[in-house]
């Protein structure tokens, strides 16, 4: 409970806790005595909304509690395995309590609509609403229709304010201050867990258990980095308007209007080994922009699983599945025979990316077809990429085939 002192709270947060109190405090009130001679699902429905409120305000405490604890973790500026480990598993508790209290919030709104819904049911058929709701009866002078409208207006407006206020419940910059190690290492962890779970839901669901470090995280570093000017208070408009600025105020390169022609016989190379480079996206993706509604039949007649007794004649390629559906596709789009594909691989680990070698005899050439971007794995490789040459040493094992 350390954590949660007066000056990290955000204002928002300490509206949205008052209201929620308010909601809560109110619940018994209302069933007890309002809704006294109401039947069972209204008197349900307002204790609902209370019980939701102090689940709320709990949940609030929770993620004000991991938040601290992960913001002091992250200012500690260490950066060796065992620590950054731990880190990773607080923020990751953080995020659990932010999006538990989401849930949460998702229920008030839910049981917010339930219990409008039928009131406005109840007043608009039922001849008895008005004194169950509005507390019309004549020894009443009416306070229970006050008290019951006061009790959907605050229900309504915690659902609002929770919705528009997000999940925070510190503030970071009481942790972190203009640190720019500080809001690097906490951008780092933000764009990592958005990254592998946006992986995950393409399906790749191995990345989200990493804690180690990996591709994804090198890339969530790099993006760290670029978000830094959050340490000077900067913030992201701000920062696009200065680009704007700059951009602005840059003088613009001299642009050729000059259409120089190119040589026919690089327009011939580029037209005879373009086939290869299209053949090595070996996935439904090359599929799918030439067959849009029927792409998976047509995916899995290129991989050749129709043809399974040609297994054995179909060269073997790093990752490639059991019946060498990969190397069969590549075969069948540029229509080669099998001897001519001597090496390749599909399996992507590590930023390896995917290439086949073919040689071709009759016009004495050594063609490498290194694929683009097809998966989730190539847009991390794409990230992290960057320019080198081929030595003779590299290409060693190719000549000496």
């Amino acid at each position: 409970m350390a954590y949660l002192s007066l000056s990290s709270l955000r204002w928002a947060t300490l509206l949205a806790g008052a209201v929620n109190l308010a909601v809560a405090s109110a619940g018994p009130f209302v069933v007890c005595l309002v809704l006294r001679r109401c039947r069972m699902r209204e008197k349900a429905a307002a204790a609902a909304a209370a019980s939701a409120a102090l689940l709320r305000i709990g949940s609030m405490i929770g993620a004000g509690i991991a938040q601290g604890i992960t913001a002091s973790s992250i200012a500690g500026r260490s950066d060796d395995d065992d620590f950054r480990r731990l880190r990773r598993m607080r923020y990751r508790r953080w995020l659990w309590w932010t999006r538990f209290g989401m849930a949460v919030t998702a229920l008030q709104f839910v049981v917010a609509f339930y219990l409008m819904y039928i009131i406005v049911k109840d007043i608009s058929y039922s001849g008895d609403a008005n004194a169950c709701f509005l507390g019309q009866d004549t020894g009443q002078g009416g306070w229970k229709k006050i008290v019951m409208i006061s009790f959907l207006v605050l229900l309504c407006l915690v659902v609002v304010i929770q919705c528009f206020t997000g999940s925070d419940v510190l503030r970071w910059r009481s942790f972190y201050a203009t640190h720019d190690n500080a809001w690097k290492a906490h951008y780092r962890e933000v764009f990592d867990h958005s990254i592998r779970e946006a992986l995950c839901c393409m399906g790749r669901v191995k990345y989200l258990s990493v804690l180690e470090e990996d591709e994804i995280y090198s890339v969530a570093r790099l993006l760290g980095d670029l978000v830094a000017y959050r340490a000077s208070g900067t913030g992201h408009l701000e920062l696009l308007a200065g680009l704007a600025l700059l951009q602005r105020h840059k003088q613009s390169p001299k642009l050729y209007t000059e259409l120089v022609e190119a040589p026919e016989s690089c327009l011939r190379e580029a037209v005879l080994f373009h086939q290869f480079s299209e053949a090595a996206y070996t996935g439904p993706l090359l599929d799918f922009g030439r067959n849009p509604v029927l792409f998976p039949c047509a995916w899995l007649y290129r991989q050749g699983v129709l043809t399974p007794w040609s297994r054995g004649r179909r060269p073997v390629l790093e990752g490639d599945n059991w019946w060498r559906g990969h190397a069969a596709a590549f075969l069948k789009c540029v229509n080669i025979s099998p001897e001519d594909l001597r090496r390749g691989r599909v399996k992507q680990t590590k930023r390896e990316a995917a290439y086949f070698v073919v040689v071709l005899h009759d016009l004495k050439s050594l063609v490498i077809a290194v694929r683009g971007t097809e998966t989730p794995e190539d847009l991390i490789t794409d990230g992290l990429c960057r320019e080198c040459d081929l030595s003779e040493g590299d290409l060693d094992g190719l000549i000496k085939k």
